[in-house]
């Protein structure tokens, strides 16, 4: 708690000193949290943005506290882009006092209320997963757009140019993402993961999603929510489960054991990215590649 503590003192104390660059030849430096938020930046940003992220491939931003580091990145930021809608937790209230001496941005500020999913275990608040539906992620490069020409308007064709490139190439995986998961049987089309990350996903392309934990990894899963799992696994003869590249494996490892106690097999049908993207230079370290690794992998273990 301490060092929680402090750790916020010393954020909030260093972040008065830093300031916006004026001349139109600096790069912005931004620090952005997590991947998919970092490769928005990049994509419209291009020459004119150097861009930090602070959690890597396999980091669980639901449990993500800031390090000295992290600190030292934020403050020297000129920027910094959040995905919002409380998926990094208490970091928010860092960001809105820090907004008060520098851009501070959510990606999803242009979601309304008819885009959001609600947490069932908490209606008030939304889930933060909406990465997982390319049609709402395609809305945060436009915010990205838009706030970026807004902070740099010098650089606004640019920025307008790359973001109708990109903009471009996300409609084609739209398109790809629902063709491929139309061509699973629809009784077959049933996605059971670990924490339940992937409603987004499941509304845009017509698939059941089952998670055994719910929308944060920060709720606690018992023996009752792993019975339950199984029994439908089990009644549904549904085949096939899937564990994520940021949460234990260990969780549906126990679903795939209590199915194999009533005598029903149930695979691993692969490893699917849901909070986190790849490592850098992989096929998976960018968020179209992460998005198509997913469905394809989904498609292989259900069809």
């Amino acid at each position: 708690m301490l060092a929680a503590v402090m750790t916020t003192a010393l954020l909030l104390a260093g972040c008065s000193g830093s300031q916006a660059p004026k001349a139109t030849n600096e790069v912005w430096k931004v620090t952005a949290t997590t991947g998919m938020v970092a490769d928005i930046v990049k994509q419209v940003g291009g020459e004119h943005v150097a861009v930090t992220q602070l959690m890597g491939a396999g980091v669980d931003p639901h449990l993500y506290k800031a390090s000295e580091g992290d600190i030292k990145r934020i403050d020297e930021a000129d920027i910094i882009f959040y995905s919002g809608q409380h998926l990094e937790g208490k970091m928010v209230d860092i960001f809105e006092k820090i907004g008060k001496s520098k851009p501070v941005k959510p990606v999803t500020a242009k979601l309304t209320k008819e885009d959001l999913l609600a947490d069932p275990a908490s209606p008030d608040n939304p889930d933060p997963h909406v990465w997982f539906d390319v049609a709402l992620w395609i809305k945060a490069v436009e915010q990205v757009r838009d706030d970026m020409s807004a902070i740099d308007s010098a650089h606004r064709d640019t920025y307008t140019a790359n973001a109708e490139k990109y903009l471009a190439e996300l409609k084609q995986l739209d398109d790809y993402a629902r063709t491929q998961l139309a061509s699973i049987p629809k009784e077959q089309r049933v996605l059971v993961s670990a924490h339940d990350a992937f409603q987004y996903f499941g509304r845009a392309y017509d698939i059941e999603v089952l998670g055994l934990q719910g929308i944060s990894t920060t709720s606690e899963y018992g023996l009752k929510d792993v019975q339950k799992l199984v029994d439908t696994l089990v009644e549904r003869k549904i085949k096939a489960a899937f564990v994520e590249s940021s949460v234990p494996k260990r969780s549906i490892e126990a679903v795939v054991q209590g199915a194999a106690a009533k005598n029903h097999t149930v695979t691993i049908g692969g490893e699917l990215f849901s909070d986190a993207m790849g490592a850098p230079g992989t096929p998976e370290g960018n968020y179209i590649g992460m998005v198509k690794h997913n469905v394809d992998t989904i498609v292989k273990a259900l069809k």
